[in-house]
């Protein structure tokens, strides 16, 4: 564990990781999402794509912990439970790309999933169907396949939310849950292949720290009343991120 220690600690762009992991659990603490859009795109140009997702997923079961009780009161368990199982059954195919993908090209499905989303957030495109219990079901399903091959489940759960009539708090509340438990199904995937010995634990173990505190700050200024104004500063900083992963595939 020390040479790993060691090795971690010695890794190009080991502070850009860090930061990354602050920001975007500050992010997720008040808005609800955007870990992996702002995570993934920055982590992405310094490491692979299978280790970006290790480092993610033992970083962001720690980070929103703390917030998973109160999310669970406030969310909407039968909403959470359809996404949660259609996730579960579509994620291995997902996970069957990713562990092929070229890393050029999981930087560009990266960036271009997030400022996608991005675009559609900034335009107040909804979906105008009715939101049955299928529709979620599915919703889940297509969050998996994104999830697993390119560690983004967020995007279609946002869009589903966008349309539905919960308010702020359960919208928040059930996002964040949801995602915390894609985190546990992926932990459980990654250990089974084993991606998540030696390097990877190590990474993820060291962005815990800023992680957990971005998400606690973010938590602690969160106000239903000024929801507006989270969603802009998240929106700026995912552009951001987006955008410099990118200009890195593309460079």
């Amino acid at each position: 564990m020390p040479d790993l220690l060691t090795q971690a600690l010695a890794l190009p762009g080991l502070g850009w990781i860090l930061a990354a992991a602050f920001t975007a659990g500050l992010v997720r603490g008040f808005a609800g999402f955007g870990t992996a859009m702002i995570f993934l795109p920055i982590t992405s140009q310094v490491v692979d794509p299978v280790l970006a997702i290790a480092i993610l997923i033992i970083m962001d079961l720690a980070g929103p912990a703390p917030a998973i009780p109160r999310a669970l009161r406030d969310g909407h368990p039968k909403d959470l439970m359809r996404l949660v199982s259609g996730m579960a059954i579509a994620l291995p195919l997902g996970l069957s790309a990713l562990f092929v993908v070229e890393p050029t090209v999981f930087k560009l499905v990266v960036s271009l999933v997030s400022l996608a989303m991005l675009a559609a957030l900034i335009s107040g495109w909804r979906y105008h169907g009715t939101v049955t219990p299928k529709t979620v079901w599915a919703t889940g399903g297509v969050a998996g396949l994104l999830g697993g091959a390119a560690g983004i489940p967020g995007p279609p759960v946002i869009l589903l939310y966008m349309a539905s009539p919960h308010g702020p708090r359960v919208i928040r509340a059930n996002t964040t849950s949801f995602l915390f438990f894609f985190d546990l199904i992926m932990l459980a995937a990654f250990l089974i292949t084993g991606q998540l010995l030696g390097l990877p634990l190590v990474l993820g173990l060291l962005t815990m720290l800023p992680s957990i505190l971005g998400n606690l700050i973010g938590g602690w200024i969160f106000n239903p009343e000024y929801e507006r104004l989270y969603r802009r500063v998240a929106y700026a900083i995912i552009a951001g991120s987006a955008l410099s992963g990118l200009y890195a595939a593309l460079g």
